[in-house]
């Protein structure tokens, strides 16, 4: 029998074995969200230019719907997200529902542990047509989470076999990729042809990853997408520390998406920098401004925001809000030194080198999940500093004077090396390595903490 009715939610309850309603289906959802998440993405920004979204997860219920209202209400072009928390992306479910019993707090919503018409509950009167909603989760076994968001009705979410592997735990790389790929294929199988899943490739790390990894990272996992079934996708790239590499970057991913994602629905989103973050509220912003200057100057349709208290703790409601409007406000300004055309690139070296990486990978096997198992278990895809066991471990990074991104050592990658034979200007060090990591935010803090505007990019 229905146990609640939401704006035309219909939720049943079907026994288990042992008696118990345990399971949900949602039931005559679809009319509220004719359009999938991408779709609605692409016309918004083309009605209103750069839509701006938050990473905001909470625990309790109230607080999440709160969380989503004021998105909505935001002065800026929203879409609404609903972070998971961290015991549900490892699938640690005891935990979660002994915080849950002990109101202990979680850095995210526990959408699998929260009853269905509770969360339907929660979403009631906020996600509409107008207001589509994005769930991210970061977890390499993504089963439980898709379902969940089957049963509410959502179908949107992110993530990838890879890049919600290597970065986050020691699930093996051929179990994140198979659990990717049955979770993928049931998503848009149940969501009825309106499923979109955003890619995480574009972010491995954060930081300290040259360009070409994370475009034909982002460019294999969109296709993968596709090859489960999922023909609404979103590419993604986190901006690095120089702003014409990633306009560079950026016009690569969008000509290798043209010639290898088969999707019938694209855009792009930019992850605002990923790395470690300015420390000062005025250097935060600004870095925050510098993201949303990006994202217009590449014609990117989406970009996900940090707040000014990303470096100290879990960011409040106003201060999503705060961010979601500043980097609205910078889109709407972005100054006249950016090239109007967001696919003139200049040097196409990112394209090369991503382009080199996708066509080896693809040319391992005809199922690309295979494919991508064996490219790292023979270093033909490798991630610099990443400690997973599955990843090569034989890259090596750096920023070069100009502030660039450039390869050290590309181990048995197919590519070249685009520093020159390691002497010592160029030879790593751990002094060297931290002051690469910390490049970006002493940059922006360090003008705030003298007194001074922040100097104008590396350009």
């Amino acid at each position: 029998m229905p146990i609640a009715s939401h704006s035309g939610w219909d939720i049943d309850t079907k026994p288990s074995e042992h008696g118990e309603a345990t399971r949900v289906t949602l039931v005559d959802y679809s009319s509220l969200k004719p359009r999938s998440f991408g779709e609605y993405v692409r016309s918004a920004y083309a009605e209103k230019g750069l839509v701006v979204q938050p990473r905001m997860g909470f625990a309790e219920p109230a607080r999440m719907a709160a969380g989503l209202a004021a998105t909505r209400a935001a002065r800026a072009n929203t879409v609404g997200t609903i972070t998971v928390d961290s015991y549900t992306r490892v699938g640690d479910h005891e935990h979660v529902r002994t915080a849950l019993e002990h109101g202990l707090q979680l850095n995210g919503y526990p959408i699998v542990d929260h009853p269905a018409d509770v969360t339907a509950k929660a979403l009631d009167g906020i996600l509409s047509e107008s207001f589509p909603v994005q769930v991210r989760h970061g977890s390499a076994r993504p089963g439980a989470i898709f379902a969940a968001l089957s049963r509410l009705g959502l179908d949107a979410s992110e993530g990838g076999p890879v890049s919600y592997c290597l970065p986050y735990g020691r699930v093996p790389l051929r179990e994140s990729i198979n659990n990717w790929s049955e979770a993928t294929s049931q998503f848009a199988f149940q969501s009825g042809g309106t499923a979109h899943l955003e890619t995480f490739g574009g972010c491995l790390l954060g930081q300290l990853c040259p360009p070409s990894v994370l475009v034909a990272l982002s460019v294999l996992e969109a296709r993968f997408f596709c090859l489960h079934g999922v023909s609404s996708v979103s590419l993604s790239y986190a901006q690095q520390t120089h702003f014409e590499q990633d306009i560079e970057a950026v016009a690569a991913m969008r000509r290798l998406a043209t010639e290898f994602v088969p999707a019938r629905d694209v855009h792009f989103v930019l992850y605002a920098y990923m790395g470690v973050y300015p420390r000062t509220r005025k250097g935060a912003l600004e870095l925050l401004r510098e993201a949303a200057h990006l994202a217009v100057a590449t014609g990117m349709e989406r970009l996900i925001v940090k707040t000014s208290a990303e470096a100290h703790r879990i960011p409040t409601i106003a201060e999503n809000v705060e961010a979601l409007e500043e980097a609205d406000d910078a889109a709407r300004h972005p100054g006249d030194r950016h090239p109007a055309d967001p696919g003139n690139a200049g040097s196409d070296c990112v394209y090369r080198e991503a382009r080199n990486l996708v066509e080896a990978v693809l040319e391992l096997s005809p199922d690309l999940s295979r494919g991508l198992h064996i490219a790292f278990r023979r270093g033909i895809l490798d991630i610099p500093f990443c400690l997973h066991p599955d990843n090569a471990g034989r890259t090596r990074s750096r920023i070069d004077p100009q502030g660039r991104l450039q390869w050290l050592d590309v181990g048995s990658m197919p590519i070249s090396p685009t520093v020159e034979p390691v002497g010592p200007s160029v030879r790593l060090t751990s002094q060297g390595l931290l002051a690469d990591l910390n490049l970006v935010r002493d940059r922006f803090d360090r003008p705030e903490l003298a007194g001074r505007k922040p100097v104008a990019p590396i350009d």
